[in-house]
């Protein structure tokens, strides 16, 4: 470490004062780059020497490979090459073991699990197995070998780690109980690997078995084989609708394969059944019209489409690697409720979500009763961002709300004996309650599970919003279309304590109960902006901006 010194001259008042400052520049430890062996037979004791010279460097530039990537974990990779003389693992006598090509597939195919070849070394492999597959000398240079191994070394663990745990960092939601690899354990993974020739399998074996998982990893492959020959223009973002655009619009649709205009008429009509084709397989509402939303998703190359889809990938390998035989999983983004049992799904609903401002949470949680015609107790940020305002402009609002004014005592108040105009956010010693019935926000029913959220699953007195393509509409909460189906689902086993008849005969006479459910169901509040379904990708936006969020975190361009 070199100390640099120097002078800074700096005005001080009328005069001159002089500051001397010392500054640290780090020394960047750099292993060889070229060693040519003469003698084959000598190459990998040379090789040794190279890969020794690699793990001190590694120890001076505090964990940072050649190729300027950050190593996975030094110690595992210290730990893996021993404390004496080490060996390379990666080759023998200049020539490459099976185990290279495997590894070097999976780094170049990263994408087809989710994952970023730019992380696994991808460049600085190819480039120097290239050069020794093409190069006389090159196959006998002990540095590049040396330097092959630790990287390859490095992107087997790094990638086990990331197939296994997810390359995000565990969030609140995480379910798996461990986060990480010990250094024991990837050793023992590389080992197995290299003494069995199994690279791909033992890397496979790390991922998730979900079947929503493998159905999206699925769906990444059926994509990338359908559009792997296609390219395509960018449309400007800018635009007016003119003869010019609108024969744009035509060229990058027959760019995709999503019109063909040989031997037909370019007209309006024909534009418009392009523009549907390629709304319906993005999951667009298919309206026909190219605007601002369709224009930004034309503009999207294959490979954003499969890095959102990537970023799934990793939101499935934070599940547990067994879910419960019976369960709820609610996708935000897909506006879907499925109940899954013994692997299928039983069910299927449309739901409303939360708007972007008042997001529905991602949670964990265990369904635990449901309520028949319940009351609405509104949530205080919804009376004084709402109704406290149209409440002092009139105190009819209540009437037409349905809703009733109770103490602290649960006693009903006569709103028209309260000074509306002196209460506010810092003074509002009551609750508004919806009182029960059709016309109640919640409908004929509530679905109760533990959260911190004060969130739930509900029916809803405006069914007619469940036919909109775009339902990231509510406070918060999840309102659910086949809440019936749902209550028979949750009641199916309990043959003694609340048989579906019952359930249907109580609804008939529109009596107030409680179920409590005989066994918790759980259910996960889960945020995918993609699926596999059929051997295909589906898309849904991102309504909460957090796969731009997850984009960072993974390094996704």
């Amino acid at each position: 470490m070199k100390n640099k010194f120097f002078i800074i001259s700096l005005l001080c008042g009328s005069g001159i004062c002089l500051l001397l400052a010392c500054v640290n520049k780090k020394k960047h430890t750099a292993p060889k780059q070229k060693q040519i062996v003469a003698n084959i037979k000598q190459l990998d004791e040379v090789i040794s020497e190279s890969i020794q010279e690699r793990l001190s460097a590694l120890k001076d530039n505090e964990g940072e490979l050649e190729d300027s990537l950050p190593a996975f974990r030094p110690s595992a990779i210290q730990s893996f090459y021993g404390s004496g003389q080490p060996t390379g693992h990666w080759s023998k006598n200049g020539i490459a073991s099976a185990s290279v090509d495997s590894m070097l597939y999976m780094i170049q195919h990263a994408d087809d699990v989710g994952l970023v070849s730019s992380q696994y070394h991808g460049a600085a492999l190819t480039a120097a197995l290239y050069q020794i597959a093409h190069d006389v000398n090159a196959k006998q240079d002990a540095a590049l070998w040396a330097k092959v191994d630790v990287l390859m070394t490095d992107a087997f663990m790094r990638m086990s780690s990331d197939l296994r745990f997810g390359v995000a960092p565990r969030d609140s939601i995480t379910l798996k109980r461990d986060s990480l690899f010990t250094d024991e354990q990837l050793f023992q993974q590389l080992q197995q690997a290299l003494e069995t020739q199994n690279v791909i399998g033992l890397l496979h074996e790390q991922e998730p078995v979900h079947s929503g998982y493998v159905a999206l990893k699925a769906g990444i492959q059926s994509f990338k084989g359908h559009y792997a020959s296609y390219h395509w223009d960018s449309l400007p973002l800018n635009y007016t609708d003119t003869v010019a655009f609108r024969q744009l619009v035509v060229n990058r649709l027959v760019q995709s394969g999503h019109l063909d205009t040989v031997g037909k008429i370019i007209d309006t009509s024909l534009l418009k059944t392009g523009v549907k084709a390629f709304q319906k397989e993005f999951n667009i509402y298919p309206d026909g019209v190219a605007g601002k939303r369709t224009v930004m998703a034309l503009n999207r190359s294959m490979h954003d489409w499969v890095m959102q889809a990537a970023v799934n990938l990793d939101r499935w390998r934070k599940l547990p690697d067994t879910l419960p035989e019976q369960y709820i999983m609610v996708n935000l983004p897909g506006y879907v409720l499925r109940v899954v049992d013994s692997g299928d799904v039983k069910m299927e609903s449309r739901v409303i979500v939360g708007a972007p401002h008042t997001r529905t949470p991602l949670l964990n949680s265990y369904m635990t009763n449901f309520m028949m015609y319940p009351y609405w107790r509104v949530p205080y940020s919804i009376v004084f961002k709402e109704m406290l305002p149209a409440i002092k402009k009139n105190v009819g609002y209540l009437a037409q709300k349905n809703l009733e004014v109770i103490d602290k005592n649960g006693n009903t108040v006569d709103p028209h004996t309260i000074d509306w105009a002196k209460l506010s956010k810092g003074y509002f010693p009551y609750v508004l309650r919806q009182m029960d019935g059709l016309d109640n926000s919640l409908g004929i029913m509530k679905f109760n599970f533990r959260n911190k959220y004060s969130v739930y699953l509900h029916d809803t007195n405006n069914r007619g919003l469940f036919k909109n393509s775009m339902r990231a509409m509510s406070h918060g909460c999840v309102r659910v279309q086949q809440w019936d189906s749902l209550a028979a689902f949750l009641v199916r086993a309990d043959s003694i304590g609340h048989r579906s008849d019952s359930i249907r005969a109580w609804l008939a006479r529109e009596e107030k109960r409680q179920v409590d459910l005989p066994k918790h169901v759980p259910i996960y509040l889960r945020y995918f902006t993609a699926e596999g379904q059929n051997g295909n990708l589906v898309f849904y936006d991102d309504i909460y901006g957090e796969d731009q969020v997850l984009r960072k975190k993974m390094k996704i361009d």
